[in-house]
């Protein structure tokens, strides 16, 4: 049994399609952000990092002596799980590292680059209009790498569908608020609405949605971006 320390944010969509996909029970354990649970000591006993999403298998791996085995780092989990099951993550070599650099391109770039364009457009408390540009023009940057790619693959990393893919997605439900005008980016468009319309996409950006709020209160987004907690002076 998978134990996932979540909450319905794209890293934490991430791992819910992830599980969606593979099949594997699991119970999800709500982490609001916003309300400051990631501080929690028992939360930090599995994420040292204070960031969502974590899991614990009941069932480690080969090493663990048959304890339960902590993971945390969205791009780690998805790898795990991959190898745990023996899908979305291509065994020939060639195949392998395909799948593997387009996710480190996810962790590496895509990821915090359209957090932070998400951040400074529409939660930062003033509008700084180089911080805006400068985000902003590296999604679109980002962007018109995948669109390249999509335009020689069906998906990312090739014609499967890998643990690339679902790292990716997540990350592109917003586009609107990234400033992009996905009709400008066909293979995108068409990588994206393929995906959104798989059952298990479906469900797993379903899981903890009910239980998410907009962000408008003060002490939530100091939560989420101050981390105020841990600032050293």
């Amino acid at each position: 049994m998978i134990d996932v320390y979540s909450w319905a944010t794209p890293n934490g969509h991430k791992i819910h399609i992830m599980l969606e996909e593979t099949g594997l029970h699991y119970n999800v354990h709500a982490v609001n952000i916003g309300a400051g649970d990631q501080f929690k000591p028992e939360f930090l006993a599995i994420s040292p990092n204070n960031k969502i999403p974590a899991i614990v298998d009941s069932e480690g791996p080969t090493g663990a002596d048959g304890r339960p085995f902590a993971l945390f780092e969205s791009g780690a989990i998805l790898i795990y799980l991959a190898e745990k099951t023996g899908k979305l993550l291509p065994t020939d070599p060639a195949a392998r590292y395909a799948a593997l650099q387009w996710l480190m391109f996810q962790m590496g770039g895509l990821g915090p680059m359209l957090g932070q364009t998400h951040h400074f457009r529409v939660y930062a408390p003033e509008q700084i209009e180089y911080a805006v540009n400068r985000y902003t023009n590296e999604a679109r940057r980002l962007y018109g790498v995948m669109d390249t790619q999509l335009g020689k693959t069906r998906y990312l990393a090739g014609n499967d569908y890998t643990i690339a893919d679902i790292a990716a997605f997540p990350w592109t439900r917003s586009w609107t608020n990234q400033g992009i005008d996905l009709d400008s980016l066909p293979n995108v468009k068409r990588w994206h609405e393929e995906i959104a319309a798989r059952p298990a996409v479906v469900r797993g950006v379903d899981v903890l949605a009910s239980a998410r709020a907009p962000l408008t209160d003060d002490k939530a987004k100091e939560m989420l971006f101050g981390a105020t907690q841990y600032a050293k002076h």
